[in-house]
This record gives structure tokens, sequence and C-alpha cells, in this order.
């Protein structure tokens, strides 16, 4: 299985860990990546509240790049790049005044065919969990994993395809099948904050530190996180939002 891989900003800077175990269980998996060229940033939280255009443009011209690869498949970990490559991809469908202007800005032209996945449907929904699970090396044993989808990769629900808006289960199912213990809680897609990382940083620390809370009040021994924003906010703010908190 061959794809073209787009690894956003955030995999090539902040999460590189993320980038390195992703691509080490492609190779393991079988799946070939294949980064696109030149690609450009996806235009993430600042480019819509910018100009519409920007944010639906930058997108697109990551997937007009891979559409010239000559691949039917585009993988995205990032659920930011996801999301808006998803967000693109149906706007540029259903708006075609939209989609001649988007045109026009990139030179190039746009066909819309190519699909738009990330990593967990590719291993839940192409290799199979079964797949996984034979080829295990070493079970996590019971680990107690609170799995955190955050608020892009399921929603909006008639955009990205994926899963249950409101009680996503794909991450459970893969803990389960690795020997984890996928715990049930409430906040699995709430909010973490991320767009206002920089400029409200009071209000990240209040809506992550209530996602902490709640895995912590669940018994969670760690968190598995869909999103390189959302893991920034989860594990580089902890202090400040044990101060605010005031508990660890």
């Amino acid at each position: 299985m061959k794809v073209a891989y787009f690894p956003g900003c955030s995999l090539h800077s902040t999460a590189r860990d993320y980038d390195m175990s992703f691509q080490l269980v492609c190779r393991k998996l079988g799946i070939e990546l294949e980064e696109i060229p030149h690609w450009v940033c996806c235009g993430a939280s600042p480019a819509h509240v910018t100009s519409h255009l920007l944010s639906i443009a930058l997108p697109c011209k990551n997937l007009v790049l891979a559409e010239e690869m000559g691949l039917d498949t585009v993988v995205a970990p990032c659920a930011a790049c996801f999301n808006r490559l998803k967000v693109a991809q149906q706007e540029m469908a259903e708006d075609s005044q939209l989609k001649k202007d988007v045109q026009d800005v990139l030179g190039n032209p746009y066909g819309g065919k190519i699909e738009i996945k990330h990593p967990l449907q590719i291993i839940t929904d192409d290799i199979g969990l079964a797949k996984m699970a034979k080829m295990i090396r070493r079970e996590l044993q019971g680990l107690k994993v609170a799995s955190y989808y955050g608020c892009l990769l399921v929603r909006p629900p008639n955009t990205v395809g994926f899963d249950d808006p409101e009680d996503p289960q794909s991450m459970d199912k893969l803990v389960s099948t690795l020997g984890g213990e996928a715990l049930s809680w409430p906040f699995k897609t709430e909010c973490c904050g991320a767009s206002f990382s920089l400029s409200e940083t009071d209000i990240v620390l209040e809506l992550s530190g209530e996602i902490l809370n709640e895995a912590l009040e669940a018994g969670a021994e760690c968190m598995l996180v869909a999103c390189p924003l959302c893991q920034s906010n989860l594990d580089l703010r902890q202090k400040g939002i044990e101060k605010r908190l005031g508990k660890k």
C-alpha cells in the first residue's frame, strides 16, 4: 500500500516524535509513505480567520500536489491538517465559484478525487486490527488508557466521515487490541483550546485542565492523543494547569 504523506508543520517541528513513530509503524505494516513534494502549511487555525479563500487554497495546494503524484490516497497524521484538507475538499465540491477562484490562485487544475485519511482509518479499516494483533511484540499489559480524540478528528461528522462524533471508538479498539484497558470517560472529544494557545492562554489552561482532570478521575495512567496541537497543550501546559487548578 502506497500513499501520499502530508506531515504538516507540527510533524516537522514540535511533533517530530509523532512523525518518527508513524513512519516506523508504517514500515512494519507494509505501508509506503511518499511525502508530498513542496507541501505548504494547511492554514490550521489562523488562515480561516484571515481569509476564507486562503483557508481553502492552502490545503487545496497540497491536494493538487498529491494528485500530481498519481496516488489515490493522502494521509495526514495531524488532526488539524486532516480536518482542513477534508473541509477544503468538501467546499470545493459544493461551490463551483469557490473552486474557480481557488484554481485561479493556484494556477493548477484540481480534480477532487484523492481520498484523505487519518492514520487511524488506515490502521483500523485498511490494515485491520486482526492483522495488528498478530504483529504485537510487547503488549500494553493492562495499561489504563484514556483515548483523547479532540474536536477536529471526528467533527463535523458530515465532512470528516470518520467514527462517532460523540463517542468515537477507533483508538479505544486499538488500545484493546494492543493489550491495554481503554477507559470509558466523558471528555474524549472536548476541545483543549488549541487555537487559543498563545492568544488566550487562560482559556487553554481551563479547558485542558478539565480534560486532564477527567482522565485522572477515570483512573487513566496515560492519555492517547490524535492531534499534535492537543498534545502540546495537554503536555507542555501541565505546570500552568497545576497552578491554576491547585492540584497535580
